[in-house]
């Protein structure tokens, strides 16, 4: 969330970052800032009872002590009032705190500002795209069609065991899924970044921590019985393990990578867009995240775009990338990219990873502070981006590598981990 002092200082910024990015409500800002001087005003009128009520403690206490016992009951009796405002006021500041909280929690990031304006997704600036392949020579079949013809993956048992979108992989798709994990595990780790295995659920406050809620609640499952939630990407268990620490500065950037299955209702998707790999409701994602000093916050998300774009060129495969605008902003981001990879049978891009950086939103809600020597601590900025996404990668690599007799030819990265180059 942002620096209530922030908000104070800068209410127009605040409520233009509502308008652009489309997200939350103007209004709360002004109800905020209400609330922030209901409770200021409160605590000061606490205050200053309750150091009255100090130095009149100190004043029973000296009566007692010279004996005179009748002037010290006389301001006991004064005091009792003032003890029922105090409790009074204690539970008034209580709930304005609550209050100014819950608003906050409403009010999404400021973006940056080299962030385009744009009041829909086709704003969004495309930065870099790489050459297309020249076309087939041969129908070319999407990767739905190859699936089946392959025998790779089973939708049909996978909705009899679940539902729709949680997909068996068999053979070959089993064996290049484990292949692509270990791939893009084995390169974040040469580059610095320690992996970690996490849970893939979590409590309430996890949530709340990188902003799923209050945003995100239809997205994910949630396990009412216990109050836990399925997570919809590794980023919220990876970013919430430093929660409530306090880091060296001397010891960031700290860079985290992690393999989990993650979970996504994806309410409201239809079409061509939920055919095949496109979109499931249960898919396998390696995802990056780095805590990192504020000052060099914009720099480790240069270094993680490439990261990311590296293994897609790792892997051949025809990408674009996207300088989101504010209107295609999630609620908690500053600045995003988007990396899409070519589907050359479906002829469109498909997004593969997101990388975002948070500044200070999600290390505010988790508590995730750092502190230079002595000095006061500070909150830490945030990033993370998927490096990569596994169903719409496999869907490219089938399309893009189909050879005429219907075998797929794979990535030459690939074959140390598949121990093989061709499915078929």
């Amino acid at each position: 969330m942002l620096d209530i002092g922030f908000i104070r200082s800068n209410p127009d910024l605040v409520k233009k970052a509502i308008r652009s990015k489309r997200l939350g409500n103007e209004d709360s800002v002004d109800q905020l800032l209400e609330a922030d001087q209901a409770k200021r005003d409160l605590t000061t009128e606490l205050q200053k009872l309750q150091s009255q009520a100090n130095d009149r403690a100190r004043q029973i206490g000296e009566f007692m002590r010279a004996g005179e016992r009748i002037k010290a009951d006389a301001i006991k009796s004064e005091t009792a009032e003032a003890k029922k405002r105090i409790k009074e006021l204690e539970q008034q500041a209580s709930e304005a705190a609550s209050k100014v909280t819950n608003l906050l929690l409403d009010i999404p990031n400021v973006p940056d500002e080299s962030v385009p304006v744009g009041t829909s997704p086709d704003d969004n600036k495309v930065d870099f795209e790489s050459t297309l392949p020249d076309a087939f020579s041969f129908d070319a079949l999407p990767h739905w069609d190859l699936i089946k013809q392959l025998n790779i993956v089973d939708f049909d048992r996978g909705a009899k065991v679940t539902g729709a979108g949680f997909p068996f992989y068999i053979g070959k798709g089993a064996k290049l899924q484990r292949a692509l994990i270990s791939f893009f595990l084995d390169t974040a780790v040469a580059k610095g970044y320690t992996e970690l295995q996490p849970p893939i659920v979590v409590n309430e406050d996890s949530a709340r921590g990188t902003g799923q809620l209050p945003d995100k609640e239809d997205m994910m499952y949630e396990v009412t019985r216990d109050g836990f939630y399925l997570i919809p990407t590794a980023e919220v268990p990876v970013t919430n393990f430093l929660r409530d620490e306090i880091l060296d500065t001397g010891d960031l950037p700290v860079k985290y990578c992690a393999y989990t299955p993650c979970f996504r209702r994806e309410a409201g998707s239809y079409g061509k867009d939920v055919r095949g790999l496109n979109r499931l409701h249960q898919f396998d994602k390696v995802e990056l995240v780095q805590v990192v000093d504020p000052d060099s916050s914009y720099d480790a998300l240069e270094e993680m775009r490439t990261d990311a774009e590296e293994l897609l060129e790792a892997l051949g495969l025809p990408y674009r990338r996207l300088l989101m605008c504010t209107a295609d902003l999630g609620f908690t981001q500053t600045k995003k990219y988007d990396l899409e990879v070519w589907s050359a049978a479906q002829e469109r891009w498909l997004e593969v990873s997101s990388i975002s950086n948070f500044e200070s939103y999600q290390a505010r809600r988790a508590k995730i502070r750092h502190r230079r020597g002595n000095d006061k601590p500070e909150f830490a900025h945030t990033l993370n981006g998927s490096a990569l996404a596994l169903p719409r990668i496999v869907a490219a690599l089938l399309e893009n590598g189909q050879r005429a007799d219907g075998s797929i030819q794979l990535p030459e990265a690939l074959v140390n981990y598949t121990g093989f180059d061709t499915i078929s």
